[in-house]
């Protein structure tokens, strides 16, 4: 079973391309599971208005399953269609609120600009670990193959809180995982495909 991974910064195409993918697999019968992550909430609008657009965006014979928690959803998904799960940062996102309402007993919205409570990271690892480790021995079993949608992030200034140095130095390492295991992967930008696996890993000294 396959394993592609699209990458890239905010608005970047990266979900896009993904489902037109998905789209020309489907084209052969496959049958597609889209898996997205959040709570949605009245109290942020435009939160509500992309998962709006991006379901209304997607093929009525797709199924979706809107995860509300970081591990049920893997019960979920029957081996034998085409996953695309829509993405990575939002799943990082789901395992740190309830992380942190564990370690805390608070809201992670809430949290310590400068720090994070005592085994907040272990917990997160204890989650996150769990979906991304089924994924990738998804891709290794027969099936219909897999799509991630993962987030290219630390590209801008450093952030301010803890909470997010956290999320952007956890996402990147599990995005240079998740490339290194794909069978393809690509970093979209301005709704361009960069292939990544046709590039160089170490740099070469220039002629003299």
């Amino acid at each position: 079973m396959a394993l592609v991974v699209f990458t890239g910064g905010a608005r970047s195409g990266k979900s896009s391309a993904a489902q037109r993918l998905a789209e020309t697999r489907a084209s052969g019968g496959v049958d597609v599971v889209v898996v997205v992550f959040g709570r949605e909430s009245a109290a942020d609008p435009e939160f509500a208005a992309r998962v709006a657009a991006h379901r209304a965006g997607r093929p009525g014979s797709w199924r979706t399953f809107e995860a509300v928690d970081a591990r049920s959803w893997i019960e979920q998904i029957p081996a034998d269609t085409l996953l695309v799960l829509d993405c990575l940062g939002t799943l990082m996102g789901l395992c740190m609120e309830e992380a942190y309402a564990e370690t805390s007993r608070g809201e992670l919205a809430h949290a310590d600009a400068a720090s994070l409570p005592a085994g907040f990271e272990s917990a997160v690892a204890a989650r996150f670990g769990v979906g991304l480790e089924w994924l990738l021995r998804r891709s290794e079993s027969d099936g219909a193959g897999t799509i991630v949608v993962t987030n290219e992030v630390g590209e801008g200034v450093v952030p301010e809180w803890a909470s997010g140095r956290f999320f952007r130095d956890e996402l990147g390492r599990a995005n240079r995982m998740l490339v290194d295991a794909a069978d393809a992967a690509y970093l979209c930008v301005a709704g361009r495909l960069v292939e990544l696996h046709g590039l160089d890993r170490d740099a070469r000294w220039p002629e003299d």
